[in-house]
């Protein structure tokens, strides 16, 4: 028998950082809106003059990876699954935390390492 995972759904009214962020020379900007204990609850990734199909699957993932979070993935959990993920664009970034990334994905999941699951390993 499975048990149902209750949805944590983000306050109306929410913080959020924003981070903008470039790789193999094409920029982006990430948002994360965060929950009231300032972990992660949504992203958002916006990508400058990219085509409508890396633009749509940018969107899905975020979308995916937004419910993930709200149903009790953990920043460490969504660093371990994404983290090296290979695909471009790749290359240097303009981030000296972060001098390379493999993939779009892949520099999310480390900027959340970053900010994020240190947080949450060191309130338990």
């Amino acid at each position: 028998m499975s048990t149902a995972t209750r949805r944590r759904v983000l306050p109306s009214v929410r913080r959020s950082i924003t981070h903008k962020f470039a790789i193999g020379g094409h920029e982006g900007y990430l948002t994360v809106g965060l929950f009231d204990d300032d972990q992660p609850g949504e992203i958002f990734i916006k990508m400058s003059k990219e085509g409508s199909t890396l633009s749509g699957l940018i969107q899905g993932f975020c979308r995916a990876f937004s419910l993930a979070l709200q149903f009790g993935l953990s920043a460490e959990e969504a660093v371990e699954r994404f983290r090296g993920m290979r695909f471009e664009p790749s290359g240097p970034t303009n981030n000296p935390e972060i001098p390379e990334a493999t993939s779009i994905l892949d520099y999310v999941a480390r900027y959340l390492e970053l900010h994020f699951a240190h947080t949450a390993r060191h309130a338990a």
